[in-house]
């Protein structure tokens, strides 16, 4: 998340740039990855992707705000999630240690 993040912002401080193109990861395939590795192993890096269709200016630049935007809405909405879930596991595993105490 932290990656898609990082390209969101890159995206939109280029905005302006003559012939940058729009990147992205898929975070669909970047999760799938994720999960088939097995606990512990070393993930590999993030991939990065040029967008194709998006509409190119003049200059050759294909930044759309507005989809940056929303890229940016979801992928917080996403990281909330996976904390929310996380903070849940966390907290199931803190009930079992201390159901064993009493």
């Amino acid at each position: 998340m932290a990656a898609r993040q990082r390209l969101v912002a890159a995206n939109v401080a280029n905005a302006d740039t003559p012939g940058y193109q729009t990147r992205d990861v898929d975070f669909r395939r970047e999760m799938v990855h994720a999960m088939d590795n097995p606990a512990g192993s070393v993930l590999s890096p993030v991939g990065i992707h040029h967008i194709e269709g998006l509409a190119v200016k003049n200059d050759g630049n294909n930044v759309n705000l507005d989809r940056e935007l929303q890229n940016l809405a979801e992928t917080g909405i996403r990281y909330s999630l996976a904390a929310q879930m996380l903070r849940g596991n966390i907290q199931a595993v803190k009930s079992a240690i201390f159901e064993g105490r009493r």
